[in-house]
């Protein structure tokens, strides 16, 4: 079974900087999108971001959710089987648990977010404040 292990949370100034990472381990299958997602205390869990991992194509298709667009940034290790999430420009409203999902059956485009993922990892909080 597909586990997912983030990291690289922590407190920051707004306006700064953190790379989350999504370590994957344990695939079953040739083709994965994995996502980030995000929930703030008292709202809705708001998908950040989405990239395809695949054994049979080196190319990748990623989505930025528009609320992020500008200052977020996806990408992938293949050799390290790790995603990762780099957010610039970091605002106080970025302040949430970020996760990272992983499933076979979705694809990155179009409705990503919106669709139900069978793998989770355990999150890792963001801070932003002053």
């Amino acid at each position: 079974q597909l586990q997912l292990v983030e990291s690289g949370g922590g407190p920051v100034l707004p306006g700064g900087s953190l790379r989350l990472a999504c370590a994957a381990s344990g695939f079953t299958e040739d083709f994965y999108t994995i996502s980030w997602f995000r929930q703030a205390p008292g709202k809705e869990r708001e998908g950040v971001s989405c990239i395809t991992v695949s054994n049979i194509s080196s190319q990748a298709t990623t989505v930025i959710a528009d609320s992020v667009k500008g200052r977020f940034s996806i990408s992938r290790n293949n050799a390290k089987n790790t995603v990762y999430l780099q957010m610039d420009s970091l605002k106080p409203e970025d302040t949430a648990v970020y996760f990272c999902a992983a499933d076979p059956l979705v694809l990155c485009q179009e409705g990503w977010n919106q669709v139900p993922y069978n793998n989770w990892g355990q999150g890792t909080q963001v801070t932003v404040s002053s």
